[in-house]
């Protein structure tokens, strides 16, 4: 990446990378307003505010 230096396998993958960097966040959290370049992102965050834990650690069972 030009503007950070990462570097990525495919070039698909900096390009979706180089989007954070962008001004322009799209995604917006319904809940606290902050913005997000990529859908994912906002979904990941929105965990936060539903205290959703989907992620269990198979050795341990704890969720996160």
């Amino acid at each position: 990446c030009p503007d950070c230096g990462k570097s990525f396998s495919t070039g698909s993958y900096l390009l979706r990378h180089r989007r954070t960097h962008l001004p322009e966040k799209p995604y917006r959290c319904g809940e606290c307003g902050r913005g997000y370049s990529q859908f994912a992102h906002l979904t990941t965050h929105q965990h936060v505010h539903t205290g959703d834990r989907p992620y269990v650690c198979p050795d341990c069972r704890k969720s996160f």
